[in-house]
């Protein structure tokens, strides 16, 4: 009961990265100027802090880790540039869900996946771990959001084109040993009309014959670069509709109203317990108070507790402070309810 989880991401250590360029921003191409290692030596130093990532999370007690995705320079960036039909040499722009316009991939010929993208890192977690693991990926509807389209000129299509690749990802993943598979879909939430015409689709065409536990996650943005947050979502209700079997929201930062859970019924629910704006740490009690906040709405049996977000932007010190308590904070309330 009251499985314990991280979204994905966990801080990268400081000799990896460069913190100051890379600021609060979410690169949508590609960002290699955040590296501090030389590119001969980067996949050898990616590997020592996913090495790192690991250790943290089974010694803060999570229970489902990942590889913290430090092989990224953004949530999405690392697979969405991958793909045949993106041009990231002559990239276009659009404007983000803060207004600005962003410099974006280009879409200029047909989406196919070249090859498997997040597989060795899927190889990677698993060799290096006895607990269940997941993998997250960029989810078709966001993607298609987070480009210029020079070559469908439909969204629908371009999102489509999208959830067949990452479909063909996610059963490579699958095969590798991922328990967990999660689509990181944030944009539903900010353009929740076109979400309501093709959104709730692109994601069952992704999901296609793909078994086992599967997430969709839901934000408001990471609250690096978003720190006035809505109280509730504007596209929620319509992902019961969906394959997956569990959906992530965040709650902690944004004080959602949990009854919202209500909706996604008979789905599993991934509630955000740690709100990610502040660097003062949780405490057990506050986690196990917002536990028991979430079990008014929903079984133990159907939650799962995690972060609101990716802890990508947090001090790593912070960032495990706040994993142990919310592993303590998930015991207390599990021995209440033994």
């Amino acid at each position: 009961m009251i499985t314990t989880t991280v979204v994905g991401s966990y801080p990268q250590p400081n000799w990896l990265i460069d913190r100051g360029k890379l600021g609060s921003k979410v690169p949508r191409v590609r960002a290699p100027e955040i590296w501090r290692v030389a590119p001969q030596f980067l996949e050898q130093a990616q590997d020592d802090a996913t090495l790192l990532a690991i250790r943290d999370m089974e010694l803060a007690g999570i229970d489902i880790i990942t590889d913290g995705e430090m092989r990224r320079e953004s949530y999405s960036n690392r697979f969405a540039t991958t793909l045949e039909g993106v041009d990231i040499e002559n990239p276009g722009t659009t404007i983000n869900r803060t207004g600005v316009r962003s410099v974006v991939p280009r879409i200029a010929g047909p989406i196919r996946r070249r090859g498997p993208v997040e597989v060795r890192d899927v190889e990677f977690l698993r060799a290096n771990t006895e607990k269940r693991i997941k993998i997250t990926l960029p989810w078709p509807f966001t993607m298609a959001q987070q480009a210029q389209d020079d070559y469908y000129k439909d969204e629908e299509a371009l999102a489509m084109a999208y959830a067949a690749a990452v479909n063909e990802e996610l059963k490579d993943l699958k095969r590798a040993g991922a328990d967990v598979v999660q689509l990181d879909e944030p944009w539903l939430q900010a353009r929740a009309e076109r979400a309501a015409r093709y959104g709730v689709k692109a994601i069952n065409r992704a999901l296609e014959g793909i078994d086992g536990t599967t997430v969709v996650h839901l934000c408001f943005g990471y609250a690096a670069a978003v720190k006035d947050k809505p109280s509730g979502y504007s596209f929620l209700g319509q992902l019961a509709d969906t394959r997956a079997s569990q959906i992530s929201i965040e709650a902690a930062q944004p004080h959602l109203d949990l009854a919202v859970v209500k909706e996604l019924a008979p789905k599993s629910v991934m509630v955000g317990v740690i709100d990610l704006s502040t660097s003062a740490i949780e405490t057990p009690a506050q986690v196990a108070e917002r536990i028991r906040a979430a079990l008014k709405h929903l079984p133990a049996e159907k939650l799962v507790v995690a972060p609101d977000c990716g802890m990508k932007y947090l001090p790593r010190e912070v960032a495990f402070g706040k994993l142990v308590a919310l592993a303590q904070g998930a015991d207390i309330v599990r021995k209440e309810l033994s």
